[in-house]
C-alpha cells in the first residue's frame, strides 16, 4: 500500500498534468487573429443628374421671324442649358398679351410707342430696354404684277382694287402705312381698298397670293419673299422712324438667363445677322 504521502505526491502530479493538457486543449480551441486588413467598402459612384434647360419666351414683332430663327440656332449651339421659344405677332397684340399677364421674358417690339406702354406701365424697366434695330417702309406687289406703280399717288391707280395695310392699331407696319399716306393726303380716299391684315406678314402673304394688288410692309420683309418685288421706299419724312427696342418683362423668372440673351441681341454676332435680314443699326 502507498503511504499517505505518496499517494499526496501522485495526486498532485496528476493535477498538474491535467491543468496543462486542459490548457493546451483551450488554446487550440481559440480562433486564429486575423492580420489581413479588411478591404473599404467602396461607394457606388453616383450619376449626375442633367442639368434642366431653362426656357425663355420671346415676344417679338412678325417681322423679325426670319432673323430670330437662324439667331436661335446661333445661341443654343452655344448655351446649351437655355431654350428660346418665340411668340410672333403684331407688336400691339403682344403688348396687350404682356398687359394681361401672358407669359413672356423678353419683349422686342417693332415700335417704340408699345414699348413705352409697358414702361409706363412699370412692366418693363426703362433701364433695361434699349433701341436695338431700324426698318424701313416699302410697297410691293406681285412679282408679275402688271400695274405700274411708283409712287404714293399711283395707289389711285383703279386696276388696284386691294391694298393691303396692316390693322394700324395693332400693326406697328399699319400705323406707318396710315401715317405715310394721311401725310399725303390719300388715306381717307383710298378706305374703299383697303384690305386690312393682322401682322406684317400677313399682309404679305395678301399681296403674295394675289389677293391684294400691293401692300405696305417692311424692307426686310419683301426681301424673305420671291414672290413680291418692291416698287418704291416709302419717304421716310411722312412716317414716323421705325425703331425696333428691345425690353427685359419685370414678371420673368429668370432674370439672369434672359438678361444675357438681352445682351447678346446686342452683340456684333447678333448684329450682323439683323443687317444680312436688311435691318439696319
Amino acid at each position: 500500500m502507498l503511504s499517505l504521502r505518496r499517494f499526496s505526491y501522485v495526486l498532485s502530479c496528476f493535477v498538474v498534468v491535467a491543468m496543462i493538457i486542459t490548457g493546451c486543449s483551450s488554446e487550440k480551441e481559440q480562433p486564429a487573429v486575423s492580420t489581413t486588413p479588411k478591404q473599404a467598402t467602396v461607394a457606388p459612384a453616383v450619376t449626375p443628374m442633367a442639368t434642366e434647360k431653362v426656357e425663355l419666351t420671346i415676344s417679338a414683332a412678325a417681322s423679325l421671324t426670319d432673323a430670330f430663327k437662324e439667331i436661335q440656332t446661333n445661341y443654343e449651339s452655344k448655351n446649351k442649358q437655355i431654350k428660346l421659344n418665340f411668340n410672333f405677332g403684331a407688336s400691339g397684340a403682344l403688348q396687350q398679351q404682356i398687359e394681361q399677364g401672358a407669359p413672356a421674358d423678353l419683349f422686342f417690339s417693332a415700335a417704340t410707342k408699345n414699348m413705352k406702354t409697358l414702361v409706363d406701365k412699370q412692366l418693363i424697366d426703362t433701364a433695361q430696354q434699349k433701341n436695338l434695330l431700324i426698318n424701313e417702309l416699302v410697297v410691293v406687289v406681285p412679282v408679275d404684277g402688271k400695274v405700274a406703280i411708283q409712287k404714293a399717288e399711283d395707289l389711285t391707280n383703279e386696276n388696284i382694287k386691294h391694298l393691303a395695310v396692316g390693322e394700324p392699331q395693332t400693326v406697328p407696319a399699319g400705323s406707318y402705312a396710315k401715317e405715310a399716306l394721311t401725310n399725303a393726303k390719300l388715306w381717307d380716299s383710298l378706305q374703299a381698298k383697303i384690305v386690312q391684315g393682322k401682322d406684317v406678314r400677313q399682309v404679305l402673304t395678301y399681296v403674295e397670293s394675289g389677293n391684294a394688288e400691293a401692300g405696305f410692309v417692311y424692307k426686310t420683309d419683301a426681301l424673305t419673299s420671291k414672290s413680291v418685288k418692291v416698287v418704291f421706299s416709302v419717304d421716310p419724312k411722312s412716317y414716323t422712324p421705325i425703331e425696333y427696342p428691345a425690353g427685359i418683362v419685370k414678371a420673368t423668372k429668370h432674370s439672369k438667363e434672359t438678361a444675357d440673351f438681352y445682351a447678346y441681341l446686342q452683340s456684333k454676332e447678333a448684329q450682323d445677322v439683323f443687317v444680312k435680314f436688311g435691318f439696319s443699326k
